[in-house]
């Protein structure tokens, strides 16, 4: 009964609105009486936050399916793809969760808002994994996640809200959205070489000298007149 009440409280939410739906009305949609709700529910907050947590569930089992894939890199590039396959398979769910703001708005429920954490968790070890091998070229892990997460989350919910419609062959969309995702991914990385950062910084050094000795031939070859001025007779 907890789960049929939370699919319809979902439900109910995105077609009438946070404000309008109350558990009355919720118990009159799956005809059971409000007591009955408050079994299992004390209000309409805990009631979302129940939503939350079964929603950040399925999307927590769906991103892990990323793990299998040992390079960072395309564990990274999977998981956006699995991001984008949850909002479009749970669209009232992705709503929900990123959408509105209820139950984050509430002090309470955002210490124990394990769930949502735990997904925000999962990118951000990524990203700073992707970072520290040298395969993306991003300040640390807090810029990345929210660069990556901030682009995937508005490119979804164009979608979600039928807004990529001004793209006119509906069926590309999904190959568009993944095209789209792994373009800005890719264009954040950089060449991996076998000795990392330090290598990179080494061949830098070493254009520097390379240039110095460069300018240091060229003035040995100008004419002496060119080098310095000549002295006058007294």
């Amino acid at each position: 009964m907890r789960l049929r009440i939370l699919d319809t409280a979902t439900q109910m939410f995105i077609e009438e609105g946070f404000e309008n739906t109350s558990l009355r009305k919720i118990a009159k949609r799956i005809e059971y009486s409000p007591a009955a709700i408050y079994l299992y529910f004390k209000d309409k907050a805990e009631l979302v936050y129940g939503i939350h947590e079964r929603g950040f569930g399925l999307f927590l089992e769906k991103l892990s399916k990323s793990d299998r894939l040992s390079d960072p890199l395309e564990r990274l590039i999977k998981m956006g793809e699995l991001y984008m396959e949850f909002a479009l398979q749970y669209p009232a769910y992705y709503d929900l969760m990123f959408l509105h703001r209820e139950p984050i708005n509430d002090d309470e429920s955002d210490e124990d808002w394990h769930s949502g954490r735990q997904s925000f968790a999962k990118l951000h070890e990524l990203v700073g994994e992707c970072i520290e091998s040298g395969q993306i070229n991003l300040p640390d892990a807090d810029v990345g996640s929210l660069y990556i997460w901030s682009f995937m989350h508005g490119m979804t919910t164009l979608k979600i809200c039928e807004r990529l419609k001004v793209f006119p062959n509906e069926r590309q969309h999904k190959k568009l959205m993944e095209a789209a995702m792994q373009t800005m991914i890719r264009n954040a990385t950089v060449p991996v070489t076998n000795a990392g950062p330090a290598r990179r910084s080494k061949t830098g050094a070493t254009k520097k000298k390379a240039s110095a000795q460069k300018k240091s031939t060229s003035a040995s070859r100008r004419p002496a007149s060119a080098r310095s001025p000549r002295k006058s007779r007294g």
